[in-house]
This record gives structure tokens, sequence and C-alpha cells, in this order.
């Protein structure tokens, strides 16, 4: 059985971004002195970086008969066809295409995906939107726990 294991993680921009948070922090802090001004940076910067490190934590995994995909897991029994996305088609599939019922494991900027149908009568949830950078290999993966 093929495993597959794939954090989101969060672009290298936006680490850039959380440094300039606590800039701005320091900034802010300015007027009050040196050591409000460096507490303001690294406080700043630690909670910005805390908060990226958060968002790009969600990893999705295809172990033990199961799809894991943030606080999601799927028994291979409830899972239908999965289907590579390319970018054009996952921008659909998140925006007009959406179904409000899918659990979508979405991350902007990644800009291809895998829609997994849900067939758990039991189960309202019609699909699984998965952000992934690779589409093919998770589809394997899903293909090979379910067969």
């Amino acid at each position: 059985m093929q495993s597959y294991e794939e954090r989101l993680t969060a672009p290298r921009s936006w680490w850039v971004i959380a440094a300039l948070t606590g800039v701005a922090c320091a900034l802010m802090l300015l007027p009050l002195g040196t050591l409000p001004m460096l507490g303001g940076l690294i406080g700043g910067a630690a909670l910005a970086a805390v908060g990226v490190s958060g968002y790009g934590s969600a990893r999705i995994r295809v172990v033990g008969g199961a799809l894991i995909a943030g606080d999601a897991k799927i028994p291979a029994t409830a899972l239908g066809e999965a289907r590579a996305l390319d970018a054009d088609e996952a921008l659909a599939w998140r925006t007009h295409k959406a179904d409000a019922r899918a659990f979508m494991l979405l991350r902007g900027y990644i800009r291809t995906a895998v829609r997994v149908e849900i067939t758990d009568p039991e189960d309202p949830t019609p699909y699984a939107y998965l952000s992934t950078r690779e589409p093919e290999r998770l589809v394997a993966a899903l293909t090979a726990v379910r067969g």
C-alpha cells in the first residue's frame, strides 16, 4: 500500500511579512524607549510567526487505510473517485462550482488540488477538496488505499 504525507507550509514571503510585523511593532513602541521597542520587535515578530506557522501546519496523510486531512479522518471505505485538479479547475471548484457542504482544506497559495468523492450515505459531505502541491501522487495513494 502506498502512503502519502504532505505539509501545506506557508510560502517564504509570509515569513518576511512576519518579520516586518515585528519591525512595525518596534516602530510603534519607539517613542517609549529602547526596551519597549525591543519588546515590540521580538513580541510582534514572534506572534506573527506563530500565526504563520499555525496556518502552514495543516497536513494531508494517507495512512492506515484512511485519509487524514487537517482535523478530518475519512476511512478508505467512504472514499470515492479522486481527481487531480490543475490550477484552473482548482480555482473553479473553490469558487463557483463549490458546494457549501464540502470539506475543504483550502490554502490559497497552493494552486493545484485534489477532489475526492465521499461515498458514505450517512455523511452529507459530497466531496473533499484538498489543496496539494503533488496532486498526482495524492490521487495514486488514494487509489491504492481504496483498492
